[in-house]
């Protein structure tokens, strides 16, 4: 949805005139009285209003229209595929209570804050996802900034690896490899391909013309990726066979429920059953026994606060790979959430985590996707590389791909991240060709550079080594470079269904094991059949 975003600049402008007539002035006065700084809102209710809102500014009103086909949705602050805003018969977005956190006399006793309405509650009580007050304000002022149960800033002292990393900026490179975070030339370049959602027919080819065997890390091993799955139409046989040449499987869900909003607000519990569900599924279904599913990423990115989180947590997943990071050089290493994000929440109505948690978070650092940053005004970045909606042809996503590159060798050396959905490539051959000509001119002039998976980025962040050392690391080279072999000798092909959660609906599921008794899905994640 970026692209709609950048739609959502004036694109017909009709300012309305400051009037010296004080009624006029009065009224718009009115109109401004009660919006915070650039909040955009309707001056007239219904669908066929549902394109036009007003923007208070310093030189008057201002008139801002979505493009034919879109609307706004007062929520989001952002045109919007029509049929997804809910919201044209309001006037203005919802204006929440907020809770008096900072008075100039103290309305309440130790360990204890005011709502909205001056009534004291426990200052746990705060932002832990249920309304206490009666006026709701605890739930309301719930950012990293603002949730009075925050994390606190990093603290280099108690912060110490392997267990804790963090750093004011989120720039500073691990160890004492690079003191002055430039020009780090005994630190080694990480890049992190991954790819998400099934593995199945559509891409399994893809993935075999990428990962041949001949292209290879500085250590001799095979170049690796991270692939976080999703459940529905994924062939566990193929899962199998990349988890036996050793790249990395990681959660992205059961349903992958199209509901941006679902992601954002799940409890923990619903957190649990699609991600830790999804876990159970790949581990019975692709025979992946050596409990190294460790990480997930959310679908279409919407991070789920401290609800995700808690239940990462609780259910012992190391790390995340779903926040953005606004455009920035140099770009940001990833960090544990013991202490507080290093960077802004950033996108439409993200929830981020606000509280201490046990979890590592690979950032994803936006890409600078303008062809020529010496001469391009600038843009805004992008995370993942298909959502980069001005690359139109093979040479420039290689000189993108380049420029990204360089980006991150010659400043701190974070990884570089290049998250893809796979029929991106798949549709678009000129993509691809530029994607295998620019990984292998890397492997050819930069010995410096490692392809490796998400966890073997924390797993050299945790101990790192010098480039002169990586050679031998041993985290990197496990499973270094299995041979190419069948799976199972018979796999098996299940056509099921899951009357109670799936109604109607016939699948097919692929996996070496013994077919389940009905579709695997939210309640039964084993196929079980009894529940």
């Amino acid at each position: 949805m970026g692209w709609l975003r950048n739609l959502a600049v004036v694109l017909v402008v009709s300012g309305v005139s400051c009037q010296d007539d004080d009624d006029e002035l009065s009224q718009e006065k009115k109109l401004c009285q009660d919006k915070s700084a650039g909040e955009l809102f309707r001056l007239k209710a219904g669908k066929d209003a549902c394109r036009d809102v007003i923007q208070c500014t310093a030189a008057g009103l201002q008139a801002i229209r979505c493009p034919p086909g879109l609307a706004f949705d007062l929520e989001k602050q952002t045109c919007d595929w029509k049929w997804a805003v809910k919201n044209c018969d309001k006037l203005t977005k919802e204006k929440k209570v907020k809770p008096l956190l900072v008075t100039d006399e103290p309305l309440c006793e130790d360990n204890k804050l005011a709502c909205g309405d001056a009534i004291c509650i426990q200052k746990e009580l705060f932002c832990d996802g249920k309304k206490d007050c009666n006026d709701g304000s605890d739930e309301n002022s719930c950012d990293i900034d603002t949730d009075p149960n925050r994390a606190p800033p990093c603290d280099k002292e108690i912060c110490k690896l392997p267990d804790c990393f963090c750093s004011e900026d989120g720039t500073s490179v691990p160890g004492d490899l690079c003191p002055e975070n430039d020009k780090c030339v005994r630190v080694p370049q990480m890049v992190m391909v991954t790819f998400d959602d099934a593995i199945n027919n559509n891409n399994i080819d893809l993935y075999a013309e990428i990962f041949n065997k001949q292209r290879r890390n500085p250590n001799g091993c095979d170049i690796k990726a991270t692939f976080h799955v999703s459940h529905k139409y994924t062939n566990y046989t193929a899962v199998q066979s990349m988890h036996r040449q050793g790249h990395e499987i990681a959660s992205h869900s059961i349903t992958h429920k199209s509901s941006e909003k679902f992601w954002s607000h799940a409890s923990a519990d619903d957190w649990a059953r699609e991600m830790a569900g999804a876990r159970l599924i790949i581990e019975k279904f692709a025979n992946i026994t050596d409990n190294s599913i460790v990480g997930l990423r959310a679908p279409y990115l919407r991070v789920g606060g401290n609800h995700q989180f808690t239940m990462m947590e609780e259910q012992g997943f190391l790390y995340d790979s779903s926040i953005t990071a606004p455009l920035q050089n140099p770009p940001l290493w990833p960090y544990t959430l013991y202490f507080k994000m290093p960077h802004k929440c950033h996108g439409n109505l993200q929830n981020c985590p606000t509280r201490s948690l046990a979890v590592w978070e690979i950032v994803m650092n936006e890409l600078d996707r303008r062809e020529d940053p010496t001469v391009d005004e600038d843009l805004p970045g992008c995370a993942m590389v298909d959502s980069c909606s001005n690359i139109l042809s093979g040479d420039q996503f290689y000189n993108f791909l380049t420029h990204n590159f360089y980006r991150h060798f010659d400043q701190n050396r974070a990884p570089l991240g290049l998250f893809f959905h796979a029929a991106w490539l798949k549709n678009n051959p000129e993509y691809l060709d530029a994607f295998l000509f620019w990984v292998d001119e890397i492997i050819e002039n930069h010995p410096e550079t490692y392809f490796v998976t998400q966890t073997q980025v924390i797993q050299w962040i945790q101990n790192p080594v010098s480039l002169e050392a990586a050679k031998n690391f041993a985290p990197w080279q496990e499973k270094c470079s299995p041979e190419l072999r069948s799976e199972c000798s018979t796999p098996h092909s299940c056509k099921l269904g899951n009357d109670k959660e799936l109604p109607g609906e016939a699948l097919r599921m692929h996996t070496c094991i013994r077919c389940p008794n009905q579709y695997p899905w939210l309640n039964d994640p084993l196929g079980e059949g009894i529940f």
